[in-house]
């Protein structure tokens, strides 16, 4: 590992939307309080989220006298529980992926994906329960055999809807299986999660249609369909139309491109009115650029310079033919976009200290973040990770920053080490570097990591052994 050179650059003042947020640096009790704010608004959503599945129990309960008489009944009512919790937990899963601008501040976009994903098997579970309970209990209650009494319940059109939702759904479940998800391409994953709201949509008829529970003119009848609303409108706005306008109003297009690496380079964006986005050093874009090779791939890619009033940059790696077809773009490309997400900035901080580690293209987020960084002199350190001196892009862009502002950059290039201190070189794993070595003061920190998957989990373990408190880590993730 090695210090920078102490080389200075001028680096201009804030000129852009967060430059009125600069003008007075926050105190430590000022950032604390603010977290605690935050933390208390996640754990409100969090409670919000299982009261709405304990709610779809509330409904069958509601309904009326509820007959546990014999076999068959207790089945029935079970299943009928399974599938009104799961369906809930769908509802949930669409609002989650519905890019919601109140959850992405709480939570950011990254943290809401996971929890979406973690909630797939489980809806899937009560789904799959839920079909099979009913059709064994009403066998059991009509003395009928299960494969009979399942093809008469088949037989009707919003149970065949009901079973065409329910295969539409292990489709994207499957394909979410991290097994199968590396070996299809994104375009395929993404079309088949779009079954999802097809899948939602097609159950419909089947729940309406059951009067035990969700009767005509009934209270739980109109909660149910205002969740469907709900959910369906955040993804109709959210989703599709908030970014439709904005790419419309700012006016977007490619202004120049700049090749900094091997397989790494720089986009200039050109738009009008962009403080409007609000967007800060840290955050990502999900870009799409308007040409005959790139239009049908939505690339999410960080800005890797703090927004301007009329400017922004994306610096991209060649990872795949998509993303390797960005350096051919020409100047006057239109571009549309949906965004800023995530929580990868200042708003998140706890402390006046920060620690930073990047690896790899995971430098980008890392210098729009600096940019634009209240910390003091000395509270700010930073480690910047390559394999080799060609994963080094914007480096030295990040050290004059960070010069800059009297902020300490290591740099550790080489292949990785082994044991605790992988996320380093082997030289320095060898020496016993670890990220309390790196950074000075790790426990009352906030940690910002950002680099490839595997790598950043290594960060985060040795950062966790060393005392970071897990509310003080920060991480950007770059897979889907």
């Amino acid at each position: 590992m090695s210090t920078t050179t102490n080389r200075r650059s001028v680096v201009t003042p804030p000129t852009g939307p967060e430059s009125s947020s600069q003008q007075r640096m926050l105190s430590e009790p000022e950032l604390r309080g603010r977290a605690r704010r935050r933390q208390a608004a996640v754990d409100v959503l969090g409670v919000a989220v299982w009261g709405s599945a304990a709610m779809a129990v509330t409904l069958w309960l509601s309904a009326g006298p509820v007959d546990l008489s014999g076999v068959g009944q207790v089945l029935v009512a079970a299943g009928i529980v399974a599938g009104m919790v799961g369906t809930d937990l769908v509802l949930v899963m669409l609002v989650l992926a519905a890019r919601v601008p109140f959850i992405d501040r709480l939570v950011g976009h990254d943290a809401a994906m996971v929890q979406h994903g973690k909630l797939g098997k489980p809806a899937l579970y009560l789904l799959l329960t839920h079909a099979g309970l009913l059709v064994v209990g009403y066998a059991i209650e009509s003395h009928e055999n299960v494969v009979a009494e399942a093809v008469a319940l088949w037989g009707t059109s919003d149970v065949l809807l009901a079973v065409l939702a329910l295969v539409g759904f292990v489709a994207v479940v499957w394909t979410s299986v991290v097994a199968v998800r590396k070996v299809l391409p994104y375009e395929v994953w993404h079309g088949v999660h779009l079954l999802s709201y097809v899948a939602v949509g097609l159950a419909i008829p089947h729940q309406l249609s059951q009067g035990q529970v969700l009767a005509q003119g009934s209270w739980e009848r109109v909660y149910w369909v205002v969740l469907y609303v709900v959910a369906f409108a955040s993804v109709a706005v959210f989703r599709f139309g908030l970014p439709m306008v904005r790419s419309l109003r700012h006016r977007v297009v490619v202004v120049g491109v700049e090749r900094i690496g091997a397989e790494v380079v720089s986009l200039y964006l050109r738009g009008r009115a962009l403080t409007e986005l609000q967007a800060r050093g840290g955050q990502f874009f999900m870009w799409r650029f308007w040409t005959g090779a790139t239009w049908w791939h939505a690339h999410p890619i960080s800005l890797s310079a703090a927004p301007t009033a009329d400017g922004m940059r994306v610096t991209v790696r060649a990872l795949g033919r998509g993303s390797a077809q960005l350096g051919s773009l020409q100047p006057g490309t239109r571009v549309s976009f949906a965004g800023p997400y995530g929580v990868f900035t200042d708003r998140v901080r706890t402390s006046t200290r920060v620690a930073v580690a990047a690896s790899g293209i995971g430098v980008t987020p890392v210098r729009a973040f600096l940019e634009r960084l209240d910390a003091p002199a000395g509270a700010v350190t930073v480690l910047l990770r390559g394999r080799s001196p060609r994963e080094t892009s914007l480096w030295q862009e990040v050290i004059d920053l960070a010069h800059a502002r009297g902020y300490r950059v290591f740099t550790s290039i080489g292949p990785r080490g082994s044991g605790t201190g992988g996320w380093l070189s082997s030289s320095d794993t060898a020496r016993g570097v670890s990220a309390a070595s790196v950074f000075p003061n790790l426990r009352q920190s906030d940690l910002y990591v950002c680099g490839p998957g595997r790598w950043s989990d290594l960060v985060e373990q040795d950062a966790l052994r060393a005392g970071l408190p897990a509310t003080h880590l920060h991480r950007e993730r770059f897979d889907w």
